[in-house]
């Protein structure tokens, strides 16, 4: 089997190593994925940017996120410049992000692009990709895989403390609604849904810090390695 062929099968088959990190919003997987990938020299991917670039696109062009035409068709289009928005890590791009990553032809426009990137990766060292199904879906085979969760309560003051930093006024009970509301489409969805992978090493940051998040998933990783 060509490399090719397996990527096309839903296999990441290469010579470096990939770890992929899954959780809900505001778990801190983003950080800890790009610390991990700093510390052992891996190229990191956020995934949930390049949804978050298409829902983005959808709606500059007047559309509803939600529609799958038109959603199709922007992640159909979408090139590596629309990775540096500087609108994609609003509030508006998460929620037009977690619509379109329910369409199906969504995901398959952008699915080629993850996997190729997991196993031919610029630096050739490894790969560190985060979103939602990287563990389940995107790379089913990598031999490193973490899910990185907190409570709906915890992940809700964080994403309010982030939103309060750049100025955005808003409630806690108004955060913590919209978390949950996305968790639920997240879950729910038919497509790929937000779920920790049967390999997956489940870690809880809840009472954990950033720093002490990086070291237990950084011993658990070079334990695997």
């Amino acid at each position: 089997m060509t490399a090719g062929q397996a990527i096309q099968r839903g296999r990441t088959m290469s010579t470096t190593t990939i770890i992929a990190i899954d959780g809900p919003a505001a778990a801190g997987k983003g950080t800890l994925a790009k610390r991990l990938a700093a510390e052992l020299g891996f190229d990191y991917l956020d995934t949930g940017l390049i949804y978050r670039a298409v829902g983005m696109k959808v709606l500059d062009a007047g559309f509803d996120p939600a529609d799958p035409a038109r959603a199709g068709e922007a992640a159909r289009d979408l090139e590596p410049a629309d990775l540096q928005g500087p609108d994609l890590r609003t509030d508006e791009a998460a929620q037009a992000a977690s619509k379109v990553a329910s369409i199906p032809a969504v995901r398959d426009a952008l699915l080629d692009f993850q996997r190729r990137f997991a196993a031919t990766p610029p630096g050739g060292k490894g790969a560190v990709l985060d979103g939602r199904d990287i563990g389940t879906v995107v790379c089913p085979d990598a031999p490193i895989k973490l899910y990185v969760t907190a409570s709906a309560e915890t992940r809700a003051e964080r994403r309010l403390k982030e939103l309060q930093a750049k100025g955005i006024a808003t409630t806690f009970d108004l955060v913590l609604a919209e978390m949950k509301e996305r968790d639920e489409r997240d879950s729910s969805r038919a497509v790929a849904p937000l779920k920790p992978a049967d390999d997956a090493h489940l870690l809880d940051s809840s009472a954990l810090d950033a720093d002490q998040a990086f070291d237990v998933a950084i011993a658990f990783v070079r334990a695997k390695l």
